[in-house]
């Protein structure tokens, strides 16, 4: 009672004097706020003080950085100096940038004025941002330094002028079925000084090779690091850029068209410090191999689905680069890169880290030497080989001592090859063996077992399969739920089916419209509704989708089935109506496809999304 009562009788510095409140000075980020709306922060609750509005914006700006999308915009809703101290502490922006963003843009930006990363994406079927509305950006966001643009086919060339003139300090630009041209990237190149990453993806202004217009170098080349190049037809106008890019240290190319041997000639000769090198489905061969073995400092190589490059272009880049450290080959079952190229690299590159081979079949040979001679080899993965099997995994496991991952697809290793990883590579650490068929769940069980501490992740790439009659829940996934013709209480399992099938997604709606000729229980479904349906009115008779009566007894036996003269031409009928649904649905989803295209995202920032007013818009984290 005596520590209630002196408990009670301590008071409060911040209840009996608020003079003594810290005040903090604003930064030039954070404006400081009104006074009326100063007063208004200093509340109470429950007769207790407010200490959250002691904490400087400050300390907010930094809890909000931490909170995710969604908190986030919880908390801007709080008050009105949450609201603009959450809008000045955002630095990454993504909009859904459709022509009618145009007018949205003034007070979207009035809030989020400290952005200095921007993406602007836009549905294929959606008319996009025009030079206007990007210019405008350009004017609110001038400290931007990172642009992203994906589908703004209503770009012009004009209009990224414009940009790059606002926007001078860009230091990443990535941009994918745009429809502006050459003027337009060079127009940046001469006008974005700090530019260090570059990512170009479908520019579909640029097509013609005769007339096609060259890129760069420009005053970005002195400072350009990366350079990424996917599916573009003639992506070798970039060649004066690639040329003149001195600091260049990574470059990519994705299934460019064209001839790359002269131009990757060029290039060595004249830019000598890349350190990644990515060429998938792209047309060069050993000369371009040779070529880049002059990169003496390459750590990274990836060839992927080259068919023209051998043995005799893999050992000139062992021979050259000798601090190679990750090396990914995809030999698309060409069988040109094989034991000789392997044991070059196991030779001359002894600081090899990573290896990943796909569609190439090695030995015990090449992967003895590999695993003797690079012995700092963490991770490995074989797949798709032929010639890979127990003995090479049992070599691996007995050489390969600081191997920590390892991957195996597609190879004919058995339990034996498991049982060997079991005594073998003291540092392993997960094991992922995928679409081997002698390899079973006992083997990886037993591997488990032995190396408690090892993560084995087995897929044997073998759908399940799902009796009917062994269900007692209905576990037929394709079966369609149909009401009862004569019942009175399937309305809301009816109006279930209905919302579920049309709040899904497009892609789910067209493998449920697949999947009505799939179900294998559906046709009997139809004929127990169709001949039951007296019986099922009076609250027996044999569920949809099981061969268990329906009632208050399992044990009754059904009743003999009723059949309709009439039941050919029923199920005629309905079979030519499901097969009208699916030719529909097939002839929509290949002519979307075929106007548009397929897209795969490229590189950029990770997003999450919230709203701003009726714009999407997602915050990038």
């Amino acid at each position: 009672m005596g520590q209630s009562a002196s408990t009670a009788a301590v008071p409060s510095c911040r209840e009996n004097n608020h003079s003594h409140r810290l005040k903090f000075k604003p930064t030039a980020l954070i404006s400081p706020m009104q006074a009326e709306e100063t007063d208004a922060w200093q509340v109470t609750i429950d007769g207790f003080a407010d200490y959250i509005s002691d904490l400087p914006e400050e300390c907010l700006a930094v809890i909000f950085q931490s909170l995710g999308s969604g908190d986030r915009k919880r908390c801007s809703l709080v008050c009105r100096r949450w609201l603009k101290i959450e809008g000045q502490s955002r630095h990454r922006l993504s909009l859904n940038a459709q022509a009618d963003l145009l007018p949205m843009i003034p007070s979207l930006f009035d809030r989020f004025d400290a952005v200095t990363k921007l993406a602007l994406k836009c549905d294929r079927r959606s008319v996009s941002i025009r030079d206007d509305g990007l210019v405008l950006i350009s004017l609110r966001c001038r400290n931007l330094t990172r642009l992203k643009l994906r589908a703004c086919r209503e770009l012009t060339d004009a209009g990224m002028a414009s940009f790059a003139k606002n926007c001078r300090g860009l230091k990443k630009l990535s941009c994918g079925s745009c429809t502006f041209g050459a003027k337009g990237m060079n127009a940046v190149l001469d006008n974005c000084s700090s530019l260090e990453e570059l990512s170009v993806k479908r520019l579909r202004g640029i097509t013609d090779v005769a007339a096609a217009e060259p890129i760069g170098p420009g005053v970005a080349a002195a400072s350009l690091k990366t350079i990424c190049l996917k599916e573009l037809y003639n992506g070798q106008c970039f060649g004066p850029l690639i040329i003149g890019a001195k600091k260049l240290r990574t470059l990519k190319l994705f299934r460019c068209s064209g001839d790359w041997d002269k131009l990757l000639q060029l290039i060595a000769d004249r830019v000598s410090g890349m350190v990644e090198i990515h060429l998938e489905r792209l047309q060069v061969s050993d000369y371009g191999l040779a070529a880049i073995s002059n990169s003496l400092d390459l750590e990274i190589l990836h060839l992927v689905k080259t068919p023209e490059c051998t043995n005799n272009g893999l050992v000139s880049v062992a021979e050259r680069c000798k601090l190679l450290r990750k090396l990914h080959i995809d030999g698309w079952k060409a069988n040109r890169i094989g034991d000789e190229g392997l044991v070059a690299i196991a030779k001359y590159c002894p600081n090899l880290q990573e290896l990943v081979l796909i569609g190439v079949n090695p030995t015990k040979v090449s992967l003895e030497m590999l695993a003797s001679n690079c012995q700092n080899l963490e991770r490995l993965a074989l797949c798709g080989s032929d010639t890979v099997g127990d003995a090479e995994i049992s070599c691996i496991a007995a050489k390969c001592a600081a191997l920590k991952k390892l991957c195996i697809k597609s190879c004919p290793v058995s339990d034996s090859g498991l049982e060997a990883l079991a005594s073998g590579c003291p540092n392993l650490v997960k094991v992922k063996v995928k679409k081997c068929r002698g390899v079973t769940p006992d083997g990886a069980d037993l591997l488990r077992t032995r190396r408690g501490s090892l993560a084995v992740n087995l897929d044997t790439g073998e759908p399940e399969h799902q009796d009917a009659s062994a269900s007692d829940g209905g576990a037929q996934d394709n079966a369609v739920e149909l009401p009862p013709v004569g019942g009175g209480g399937g309305g809301g399992s009816s109006s279930q089916v209905y919302a579920t099938h049309f709040g899904s997604s497009r892609s789910t709606s067209f493998k449920s419209r697949l999947g009505l000729l799939s179900g294998r229980s559906f046709v009997a479904c139809t004929l127990r509704r169709l001949s039951g349906s007296n019986s099922s009115s009076r609250g027996a008779g044999y569920c949809t989708c099981s061969h268990f009566p329906r009632g208050p007894s399992l044990e009754q036996s059904p009743p003999p089935p009723y059949v309709d003269p009439f039941l050919g031409l029923t199920l005629m009928l309905l079979s030519w109506r499901l097969l009208g649904t699916v030719l529909r649905t097939l002839a929509a989803f290949v002519a979307r496809k075929a106007v548009y295209g397929f897209w795969d995202d490229f590189e950029c920032f990770s997003s999450t999304t919230a709203v701003v007013g009726i714009q999407s818009v997602s915050i990038l984290n």
